[in-house]
């Protein structure tokens, strides 16, 4: 077996399973989840009838480039999302459906890094989603960290990392809206990391799977390939961005997602994948392409979550700091005792399961960003929300 398998890391919720086990919660509460970023409004009615309706294709094997129609279809999402002219993307080049964004991730890395080059790093923010750790380790490169501390806007001071870590790194992970701190990287913060990849030869690999969840529904977020095209990088030479609908479409279970930008990215990386053998089914990729042809559930999702923001933080904010972020579905607040008993007494008292957020990040240079912190995954039906917010105040009132 690959001994790079001994250095993963036991993922979030396996830790919170073991870190609840011995606990027997009240039973007068029934149980209420917040700790999964896993979307409960419906998926919407036009992706659940795509995806019926062309279950008959089953029996056809799929494509790895995907349909030209998905590819289509996504290209002119992305130029009206990011404010990119017609034609920015070529959908034969520089696209490609993937089956959810957490195989694409963790893939890209296998086979972007270039292992004959001396002690390969790969950067990513802290705290983070655990899927870059693994695919550094396995990849064998190593994993660098890069803080997101209140200081610094919960976003990483790429400023002040050393000459000589960007001369070992070879792929940068971001994510923007951030998990899970919903932080915005900014355009010229973006536009900078395009500069530093050009001059120390790396890769930036943006995670954007929150960028459709935001509160300012004048004010979507960034994206990687937008500032691109304004600072003049065309053709997004050194930049790849990760979507999925699980977030945008309320669809974590259909796996579907895209990669896109450099065109000899996507190039290399279609080759890996025809071996990967990770293809997304024709009923799957007719269902993406409804979903991403309409923007109307998605305008409906984000008004849902405002309002349970809205109701949650009313209640919160007397017993708690804590505040809404730019983007996302998470609260992200500090705790008056450490995370972990926190979560485990609020779960034995409530009946109410939260993230740790230590379970998130990692101690580097001393400093571990996620300690004395808890996400707070606000998904549920607004009525669990209120409900799980009031047991939250409840219990810090009591402390």
């Amino acid at each position: 077996m690959n001994p790079a398998l001994a250095l993963l890391k036991p993922y979030p919720f396996e830790r919170l399973a073991q870190l609840k086990r011995d606990l027997s919660p009240r039973t007068d509460r029934e149980p209420i989840v917040l700790s999964i970023g896993e979307p409960k409004h419906p998926a919407p009615a036009l992706v659940t009838d795509a995806l019926i309706a062309h279950l008959h294709n089953l029996a056809v094997y799929p494509n790895t480039r995907g349909q030209p129609a998905l590819r289509q279809a996504i290209a002119e999402w992305l130029a009206a999302r990011f404010a990119l002219p017609a034609g920015a993307l070529d959908p034969e080049r520089q696209i490609l459906p993937v089956c959810g964004t957490r195989e694409a991730l963790f893939s890209f890395a296998q086979a972007a890094l270039d292992r004959s080059r001396a002690d390969p790093l790969v950067l990513m923010p802290n705290p983070f989603y655990q899927i870059y750790e693994g695919a550094a380790l396995l990849a064998g490169a190593e994993p660098g960290y890069l803080p997101c501390l209140p200081g610094h806007g919960l976003v990483p001071d790429f400023e002040s990392v050393e000459a000589a870590t960007w001369a070992r790194c070879q792929i940068l992970y971001i994510c923007s809206p951030g998990n899970p701190t919903g932080a915005v990287i900014d355009r010229q913060t973006l536009v900078r990391l395009m500069e530093l990849a050009e001059t120390h030869d790396f890769v930036i690999a943006a995670d954007e799977c929150y960028s459709e969840i935001y509160l300012e529904e004048g004010a979507p977020p960034v994206g990687l390939l937008q500032a691109a095209h304004t600072a003049g990088n065309e053709s997004f030479r050194r930049c790849i961005v990760f979507h999925s609908l699980s977030k945008r479409s309320n669809a974590p279970g259909l796996r579907s997602g895209f990669v896109a930008g450099d065109a000899g990215l996507i190039e290399r990386f279609f080759a890996y994948r025809t071996y990967h053998g990770c293809v997304m089914p024709l009923p799957t990729q007719s269902a993406s392409l409804a979903a991403w042809g309409d923007e109307a559930h998605v305008r409906t999702n984000r008004a849902l979550y405002r309002e349970k923001f809205s109701a949650v933080l009313e209640i919160l904010s007397p017993a708690l700091p804590v505040e809404a972020p730019p983007a996302g579905f998470y609260l992200w607040p500090e705790t008056p005792i450490p995370d972990t008993d926190f979560v485990r007494r609020l779960f034995a008292e409530e009946n109410l399961t939260l993230l740790p957020g230590s379970f998130l990040s990692r101690t580097a240079s001393g400093v571990d960003p996620g300690a004395n912190r808890v996400r707070i995954a606000l998904v549920p039906p607004l009525d669990e929300c209120i409900d799980a917010a009031w047991r939250i105040r409840r219990f810090i009132e009591r402390l």
